[in-house]
């Protein structure tokens, strides 16, 4: 069997031209932070400017659309030199390069804390998860979004998304199921580590996807699902 790889984040480097091309293979992970940004807690109006956002495994900042003028500092962690250049110049306040399992980061030091689809890239997501609780302070948020190590989701994620020939096709090999998140798991380590996190199941917007594959939409609005078996959300406060 081939070994699981732990290298494939800092493959977005040959990519990072792609991260705002919106018929690209990265195109459906700006649909998922536009979801995402969705949970994010308004700042107070005493705090703007001051409350920090951790955004980890950035990329190429797709999340900096939804976060803009909200009073947030935002930083964003990456293993990508070239991700994390296109993140900066997309509106990040900060970045680092740095391990997401190993964050350069003081205990409680952010406001709130987010994972998108990355956890799922990792040999062990929920060292990270671990580290995310570790750099939040109490009373903050964790969101994180991934995909669950089902049957499912290896047939949506990869048996159909990395080989049907359609726009938004993420890199066939993007995905190693081996790696897919088991959702007890990673709600257990949560908890451990002072955070209750309660799990959102989310699709893509039907006649979205069908107007973007008929070239008709440049992006597709995420629902949420009852099921949280092949792509879910995350999110919880730390006690």
């Amino acid at each position: 069997m081939p070994a699981v790889r732990s290298d494939f984040i800092t493959d977005y480097d040959p990519l990072a031209d792609a991260w705002w091309d919106p018929r690209g293979p990265l195109a459906p992970l700006g649909w998922i932070a536009r979801a995402r940004a969705g949970f994010v807690p308004a700042v107070p109006a005493d705090r703007h400017g001051s409350a920090r956002l951790l955004d980890i495994a950035c990329g190429g900042g797709l999340f900096a659309p939804h976060l803009a003028g909200r009073g947030y500092r935002v930083v964003g962690v990456d293993l990508s030199f070239q991700s994390l250049r296109q993140a900066r110049a997309h509106g990040y306040d900060a970045t680092a390069r740095a391990d997401m399992s190993r964050l350069p980061f003081a205990d409680e030091s952010f406001d709130v804390v987010t994972a998108g689809q990355c956890l799922e890239h990792v040999p062990d997501p929920y060292s990270v998860v671990a580290e995310a609780c570790r750099v939040l302070r109490p009373g903050g948020t964790l969101i994180a979004d991934t995909i669950a190590d089902t049957g499912a989701a290896r047939l949506a994620a990869i048996t159909l998304a990395e080989n049907l020939p359609l726009p938004g096709r993420p890199t066939p090999g993007t995905h190693d199921h081996r790696l897919f998140v088991n959702r007890e798991r990673l709600l257990a380590t949560a908890r451990d580590h002072g955070v209750e996190l309660r799990l959102h199941g989310l699709r893509p917007h039907l006649r979205d996807g069908l107007r973007y594959l008929a070239g008709r939409r440049e992006d597709v609005r995420m629902v949420r699902t009852r099921s949280t078996g092949v792509l879910f959300l995350a999110v919880g406060r730390k006690r």
